[in-house]
């Protein structure tokens, strides 16, 4: 790992200041000058909070002159998703109609990651409405990959890997309903943890107040982080007192764990499918990573499947659309409710899953839900054979920025197994964020290795794949992407050759 110490896990920082090898302020302000040399170019942070931050800072190194320590993360500089309210500052999911609109409250997560201890001092850009696996909007611009200032970074938390990536914060909040976590990490070579769906909360994740915010379906709020074990330790923050929510309200829970060692697991790993084929090097990777884990001892399967993929598929984007359309403003709900019967029947296009779900009626929603009902058994069923499932997050690296047109629109190339080049619509990727996020399990992604060298001279670019584990068994997953850090993959720092030459 390189020497800055920007680039240090967040516990590493944490446990620092505690032996006062450095101050709180000194920190933020070699953060803040890697964001003034970087950002830029970068356009990683889209909101600074400087100065809040450094008076925070000088109150963190004065506790900690008087014996007192906040918490784990006390005096650690960080950032967070610009979804995530932070009073004071603009909250507009990137939206120019918001361009002015100021959270009055902490979101409930930014105020615990607060009570821990943690320097908030920006907000991170993502696209318009959290949409999109690039992020770029009307307020903030375009934020770059690290890795190659000409590819995404992902999205929606695109703003938050980037950062994590380049070296500008030391930890991030981000949120995930399609990969929004998972993918942007996967890009930029980062690790990010989706929890159980009901564990993290999210209230004050929202543009404008919303009842009952907190439990929106198949959505949810994890950290994002340069080592698997700043996401144990900041699930531990987000998550006290443990929680779920339940029609009838919160109940407490504690994490049940097998306390398999990782080495003794027993690992499914799927490298592709057919409602979205995966490119050469993502299966390549997993192929050299199912290699290791049998050397290590870890039982493996390459041909297990938990459940039918085109109905996993077909259910997640009904009620994904279903979940997002029902904060579509009378417009835009109208002009879908006007496109939906103009599908043929059966159409499986993306459009018309899109329209389809946004305006489903109650009784065709629960008819989902029930059908998502057996696929949930299935799962079940799944995790009494095996410990964990890996699979891609994504079907390609990081692609060539490209905001023309609709996202479903919008094609890469992926390098099929029977050797064929395929234009595939981004939006097929959906697959993956979907195979557990419709069910609500708990999913990891972390990195895996860099692209080989080719005679093209494209960019090396980070690959990864998400751990997937049973409902609840967020720690068991957490505790297999830590093995795996510590014997197979750690943090490598992007370049930044351009970076020299701004």
């Amino acid at each position: 790992m390189t020497q800055d110490i920007a680039y240090l896990p967040a516990h590493e920082l944490a446990r620092r200041l505690r032996r006062r090898e450095l101050s709180a302020l000194e920190l933020l302000d070699h953060y803040l000058a890697r964001v003034q040399r970087l950002n830029p170019r970068l356009n990683a942070i889209a909101v600074l909070d400087a100065e809040r931050a450094r008076e925070r800072a000088r109150a963190a190194d004065a506790a900690l002159d008087r014996g007192q320590s906040w918490g784990p993360l006390h005096g650690v500089p960080m950032t967070v998703k610009e979804s995530f309210n932070i009073a004071g500052l603009p909250t507009t999911f990137g939206y120019a109609a918001f361009g002015d609109n100021r959270a009055r409250d902490d979101a409930l997560t930014v105020q615990r990651l607060k009570a821990a201890g943690a320097v908030i001092f920006g907000k991170t850009n993502v696209p318009v409405s959290l949409a999109d696996w690039q992020s770029f909007n009307p307020v903030y611009g375009t934020t770059n990959n690290p890795w190659d200032l000409a590819r995404t970074p992902g999205g929606s938390s695109g703003g938050s890997a980037a950062a994590l990536a380049a070296g500008l914060t030391g930890l991030e909040l981000g949120s995930d309903i399609g990969a929004s976590i998972r993918n942007p990490a996967h890009y930029c070579g980062v690790w990010g943890f989706k929890p159980t769906w009901g564990v993290a909360p999210q209230a004050g994740h929202e543009l404008t107040p919303v009842p009952f915010a907190d439990n929106i379906d198949i959505a949810a709020v994890g950290p994002m982080a340069r080592c698997a074990f700043d996401l144990t330790l900041a699930m531990d923050v987000l998550c006290q007192p443990l929680t779920t929510y339940t029609p009838m309200g919160r109940v407490p829970l504690t994490w049940p764990t097998r306390g398999t060692p990782p080495h003794r697991c027993r690992v499914a790993i799927v490298s592709d499918d057919a409602e979205a084929r995966v490119d050469a090097p993502l299966r390549e990777a997993l192929a050299r990573l199912a290699d290791f884990l049998r050397r290590a001892g870890v039982a493996v399967s390459e041909e297990a499947r938990p459940v039918d993929s085109a109905e996993a598929h077909a259910v997640y984007l009904h009620l994904l659309r279903a979940a997002t359309g029902a904060r579509f403003n009378d417009v835009d709900y109208a002009a879908a409710l006007a496109r939906a019967p103009r599908y043929a029947a059966g159409e499986t296009s993306y459009p018309a899953r899109m329209d389809r779900g946004t305006t489903t009626s109650h009784r065709d929603w629960v008819l989902f839900d029930q059908r998502r009902d057996r696929l949930r058994q299935q799962w079940a069923a799944f995790f009494e054979r095996f410990d964990l499932l890996i699979c891609p997050t994504a079907t390609t690296p990081a692609f060539v920025q490209n905001q023309q047109g609709e996202r479903w629109e919008r094609l890469i190339p992926v390098r099929a197994a029977d050797g064929r080049t395929l234009m595939q619509p981004t939006t097929d990727a959906l697959f993956w964020a979907g195979y557990p996020g419709l069910v609500g399990l708990p999913a990891c992604s972390v990195p895996l290795e860099l692209t080989r060298e080719d005679a093209s001279g494209a960019p090396r670019l980070p690959v990864g794949a998400q751990i997937v584990g049973p409902a609840f068994g967020d720690m068991d997953v957490l505790a297999f992407a830590r093995w795996l850090e510590a014997e197979y993959r750690a943090f490598e720092p992007p370049p930044l050759a351009w970076a020299a030459a701004s």
